[in-house]
């Protein structure tokens, strides 16, 4: 027998079928589930829509589209469901992020329309801790204050310039780069670690749920690295985070730095999946 398939746009009707969706792997899908506690996936709330797939009037997968292309739950028919809905051109997406299976299926249907990537990182660890960490932490790192954001504010720049090759305040992004800095202090999502006025360590929270929340930002200064700072670092976010945001910390990290997956290591993090990032 076969069965009857549709792919629609979610609203704030679909809420409790798409969060039990979600909370199939809460953790792996921190990010779909921070944006629609957020937004009850009210697409002027989101800066986009999420689409959901519906077999025999069931909800089986989902994708948010957004600045962030990002696939929930698919299996290996997923991918070309959506392809052929409106993803005709980017319409603003910057990444195509997620588990490293169902986003290589989107590329490779995007790819003829999209045109050429800026870069794509493939096999990134995806990285969960859910314990105390395994090495002591420095007691120094704490939420950053509001009154320091100018102090921590290169230090963002300088990670994210690192880290995706750009610099966030290019083509003027930069009163919206600092607005989002100051957002994430004022959540006290931010973390660092400021010695005679320099931060020489820090690290954010990216998104958050009461099930799990997803480190973002992970920065050592360059004349600080090798000593151990990163370790103590992170453990002291582990500790905070998981007293006062979420039991399960996560992360995900090019499979190539493998300074941070070591540190990550000590620290305690496993590795439950594998991503990949398409980016623009």
């Amino acid at each position: 027998m076969s069965s009857s398939q549709s792919v629609r746009v979610l609203g704030p009707s679909d809420m409790l079928e798409f969060m039990a969706l979600v909370d199939r792997d809460p953790v792996v899908n921190v990010f779909a589930g921070h944006r629609a506690r957020l937004t009850t996936l009210e697409p002027r709330w989101l800066g986009g829509e999420v689409w959901g797939r519906f077999v025999d009037g069931e909800l089986s997968s989902a994708l948010h589209v957004g600045a962030n292309l990002v696939p929930i739950n698919f299996g290996p028919d997923d991918a070309e469901a959506y392809l052929g809905q409106a993803l005709d051109d980017r319409r603003g997406v910057a990444t195509i992020v997620g588990p490293q299976d169902a986003v290589e299926q989107l590329w490779t249907g995007l790819r003829p329309r999209w045109g050429p990537a800026r870069e794509v990182r493939r096999g990134q660890p995806h990285l969960e801790i859910a314990h105390a960490p395994l090495v002591p932490f420095d007691p120094r790192v704490a939420p950053t204050g509001r009154n320091e954001l100018d102090l921590v504010y290169p230090a963002c720049v300088a990670m994210y310039t690192e880290e995706v090759g750009v610099s966030p305040e290019q083509d003027g992004g930069s009163d919206l780069y600092r607005a989002r800095v100051a957002q994430l202090i004022a959540r006290g999502w931010q973390f660092s670690l400021i010695e005679d006025g320099r931060v020489v360590f820090k690290a954010e929270v990216a998104c958050a749920t009461a099930r799990a929340a997803q480190i973002q930002g992970v920065y050592v200064v360059p004349d600080r690295r090798g000593g151990g700072l990163a370790t103590s670092g992170m453990a002291a976010v582990v500790e905070l985070v998981r007293r006062t945001i979420a039991p399960v910390v996560s992360l995900y990290v090019n499979d190539f730095n493998v300074s941070a997956r070591a540190v990550y290591a000590k620290v305690g993090f496993v590795e439950t999946a594998r991503f990949t990032t398409v980016m623009f």
